[in-house]
C-alpha cells in the first residue's frame, strides 16, 4: 500500500523539534500541556492571529515559521472551533486538518492530542491518528517525475503527543486495521485497468489468506457449472475472463450465522455494445468501487480479529464491445433461473450482482445481504455526491446503515422501493428487463436486484457518487476514496460483533 505515513504516540513532556501542531478552539485558548509546550511563543500566536485574521473555526489553521521561544522550526495552530459543538467524528476531521498542512520535507512532526478542556481521550487520540494517515494517502506510484511546485506526499513518521501512551496506542490498534482497510480500497480503485483486470483483482483479494480469511476463487468453469449466466454474459465480451471470489472471516463461534457483504466489480465498464460516450470513459477504471470496499472490509475485520463471521463475495469482470459481446435483445438466464432480456449492455452491473447474491443467498444463508455498487448515474441526479442511496428489504437493517453513517461521516440516504416501479423492467420475452426508463433509474435497478435476494435482509448501497471522484474533504485527497469501509465495519462492531 502507499500508506508512507506512520503515527506513534509520545508523552506531552516530549520537546518537538521539526514541526509543531496544536490545537485552539474559536476563542484562542489551549490546553494546559499545549501552554507549557508553547511558553512565550503563545503570545506570538495570538499576534499572528490577529494579523493573518485566523479565528480558530474548525479546519482553519495558522502557519508561523520559526516562531520565536520554540526550538521547532514550524508552528501550526489548528482551530477546532466551538468545543460546545465538537462531536465524536470532528477528531478524525481535527487529524487531517493538520496533516493537510503538512508536507514532505517537514522533518520530525509532534502533534498536542489536547484541546483547551483537556487532554484528548484515548478514543479521541486514535480518531486524530486515523485522520492523518487518511489524509496523507496519495496514489503517485506511476509517476516518475515531479513538476515544479507539485505537492509530495507527507512521508516519514509524525509522533502524537498524548496523556497516556499505552492507552492512546491500545485504542488506535483496531483503528488503524480499519485505515489499512480504507487504503487498501483506495488502492484498488485507483489502479489502472490495464494493471487491474479481473484475474489480478481476484489474486489481490487472495492475498487475505496471510490474515486467516478463507478465499475462494471460482473461474469460468466453476460459473458455468453454478449457471451463472448473467455475470457470464457481461464477461464474454472481454478476452480477460470474468471471476468470482468468495471470503470468508471465522471470527465467531463455529456454525453461527454469518453477515455478507456483496461488490460490484466492473474492473472497466466500456457500456459494451451499448458503448458509453468517450467523454471521461477512463473514469470507469473505477467502477468496481463496491468490490474493492468488500475486500478492504475483510482485511479490516480479519486484522482486528472481529469476533464475527463474515462473507465477503465480489463479482469480477470487464465489460467490453468485441464480436463476442451479448447484445441488446439477448436473453440470459441467471444462476436463480429467472431470465433476463437485455436492453442496454451498459446495465451491466446489476448483472453482475445478480448472480453474486443468489449464490450468497442459497449458499451462504447470512443475517442479512449488503451490496455496494456504483450502479447508476441517477443516484447522483437525485443525491449529489455527499450521499450514498440506500433501499432495503428491511427497516432495522436501514435505520442502523443510517445512524453508522451518520456516526462514521460515510452518510446515506434512504431511497424507495415497491411493486409500482416493477412494471418498467417486466418484459414481453423474458421474466423480466435489465433496465427501465431514465425516470427512477435508481430504484428500477434496486428493484432489479431484489429480485435475486428471496427473503433475505438485504439492504443495496448506490455509491456511485461517493467511491470515485467524490469532492476532495479533510480526511480525503484521492479519486478513489474507500466509501463503504468505515461504514460497515462500524455496522459490524456496533450491532453484529459479539462482545
Amino acid at each position: 500500500m502507499s500508506d508512507a505515513v506512520k503515527v506513534g504516540f509520545v508523552p506531552f513532556s516530549t520537546v518537538p523539534r521539526g514541526t509543531l501542531v496544536v490545537f485552539c478552539d474559536d476563542a484562542l485558548k489551549f490546553g494546559a500541556a499545549t501552554r507549557k509546550t508553547l511558553g512565550r511563543a503563545a503570545n506570538l500566536v495570538r499576534r499572528a492571529a490577529d494579523t493573518n485574521q485566523f479565528k480558530g473555526k474548525s479546519g482553519s489553521t495558522l502557519d508561523i515559521l520559526a516562531p520565536q521561544g520554540l526550538k521547532a522550526s514550524r508552528l501550526i495552530v489548528a482551530g477546532a472551533g466551538k468545543l460546545s459543538a465538537i462531536k465524536d467524528n470532528d477528531f478524525l476531521k481535527l487529524g487531517g486538518a493538520a496533516a493537510g498542512k503538512l508536507r514532505a520535507g517537514n522533518g520530525t512532526v509532534t502533534i498536542m492530542a489536547e484541546l483547551p478542556t483537556g487532554a484528548m481521550t484515548p478514543d479521541q487520540a486514535a480518531a486524530v491518528a486515523s485522520g492523518i494517515r487518511l489524509r496523507a494517502y496519495k496514489f503517485d506510484r506511476y509517476k516518475t517525475k515531479k513538476k515544479d511546485g507539485e505537492e509530495v506526499a507527507l512521508k516519514g513518521d509524525v509522533s502524537l503527543a498524548v496523556d497516556d501512551v499505552a492507552a492512546a496506542r491500545k485504542a488506535f490498534a483496531p483503528d488503524a486495521q480499519i485505515v489499512d482497510g480504507v487504503i487498501m480500497a483506495r488502492e484498488l480503485v485507483n489502479e489502472p485497468p490495464n494493471v487491474l483486470y479481473p484475474a489480478e483483482f481476484a489474486r489481490r483479494a487472495s492475498q487475505l489468506r496471510k490474515l486467516g480469511v478463507d478465499v475462494e476463487v471460482l473461474d469460468v468453469k466453476a460459473m458455468t457449472k453454478l449457471g451463472m449466466g448473467a455475470l457470464l454474459g457481461v464477461a464474454q465480451g472481454s478476452t480477460r475472463p470474468g471471476r468470482v471470489v468468495i471470503m470468508r472471516w471465522n471470527g465467531a463461534r463455529r456454525g453461527d450465522q454469518p453477515v455478507a457483504f456483496v461488490g460490484k466489480g466492473v474492473c472497466f465498464d466500456t457500456g459494451g455494445i451499448s458503448i458509453k460516450p468517450a467523454g471521461s470513459m477512463e473514469d470507469m477504471k473505477g467502477d468496481m468501487g463496491g468490490a474493492a470496499c468488500v475486500v478492504g472490509l475483510m482485511y479490516a475485520l480479519a486484522a482486528r480479529k472481529a469476533k464475527v463471521n463474515a462473507v465477503g463475495a465480489i463479482g469480477l469482470v470487464e465489460n467490453m464491445p468485441d464480436g463476442n459481446a451479448q447484445r441488446p435483445g439477448d436473453i440470459v438466464t441467471s444462476m436463480s433461473g429467472q431470465t433476463i432480456e437485455i436492453i442496454n449492455t451498459d446495465a451491466e452491473g446489476r448483472l453482475v450482482l445478480a448472480d453474486v447474491l443468489w449464490y450468497v443467498a442459497k449458499k451462504i444463508k447470512p443475517k442479512f445481504m449488503v451490496d455496494l455498487a456504483t450502479l447508476t448515474g441517477a443516484i447522483m441526479v437525485a443525491l449529489g455526491t455527499e450521499y450514498g442511496g440506500l433501499f432495503s428489504n428491511n427497516d432495522e437493517l436501514a435505520e442502523r446503515l443510517t445512524k453508522v453513517g451518520l456516526a462514521t461521516g460515510e452518510r446515506v440516504w434512504r431511497m424507495p422501493l415497491g411493486p409500482e416501479y416493477d412494471k418498467q423492467i417486466d418484459s414481453q420475452f423474458a421474466d423480466m428487463k435489465n433496465t427501465g426508463t431514465r425516470n427512477g433509474g435508481s430504484i428500477t435497478a434496486a428493484q432489479f436486484l431484489q429480485r435475486f435476494v428471496d427473503d433475505t435482509p438485504w439492504a443495496h448501497l448506490d455509491i456511485a457518487g461517493t467511491a470515485m471522484g467524490a469532492p476532495k474533504s479533510d480526511i480525503n485527497q484521492s479519486w478513489g476514496s474507500g466509501f463503504g469501509v468505515r461504514l460497515l465495519e462500524r455496522l459490524v462492531a456496533d450491532y453484529y460483533e459479539a462482545k
